[in-house]
């Protein structure tokens, strides 16, 4: 699976966060699940708390992805989730994550893995995006914004 087709099947989660960055995870990893995109949530959530413990992948701007290769998966698996209360994902800059990306890769995939990590990063450091992001009110808005990213 390319990229951009991720970035056209992305699951979008627009509840409010309960609990912290691993109930976080774990909620996104059970929407991937019930989409059918998952065939073992047990090791899908072991590789991404395994991944999160070693480093938070909580980053600026509100961003966070946390992400893994695992064995779980056959293609990428993105679900991406609004917070817009904000959530203590342990960021580099101290500040609440409102956007957080779920990523899931086969074992034997890394250069889209790659791709979508260097992706989301570089469309975050805009601050129009953010902000667009933060007044979409429905899934279709949020998917349009997603489409945009280059």
């Amino acid at each position: 699976m390319k990229l951009s087709d991720a970035i056209d099947e992305i699951i979008i989660e627009m509840s409010p966060a309960d609990g912290d960055k691993f109930s976080v995870i774990e909620h996104l990893l059970d929407v991937a699940m019930t989409a059918g995109k998952v065939q073992n949530r047990e090791q899908a959530l072991n590789d991404l708390i395994e991944r999160e413990r070693y480093l938070s992948t909580g980053y600026e701007n509100g961003l966070a992805v946390p992400h893994a290769k695992s064995t779980a998966v056959s293609e990428i698996v993105l679900v991406f989730g609004l917070y817009r209360e904000g959530i203590d994902f342990d960021s580099l800059d101290g500040l609440p994550t409102h956007f957080v990306f779920l990523l899931l890769s086969p074992v034997d995939t890394s250069g889209p893995h790659l791709q979508a990590l260097a992706l989301l990063a570089r469309n975050f450091q805009t601050p129009e995006i953010t902000q667009q992001l933060l007044r979409a009110s429905t899934l279709t808005d949020v998917h349009n914004i997603l489409k945009t990213f280059k």
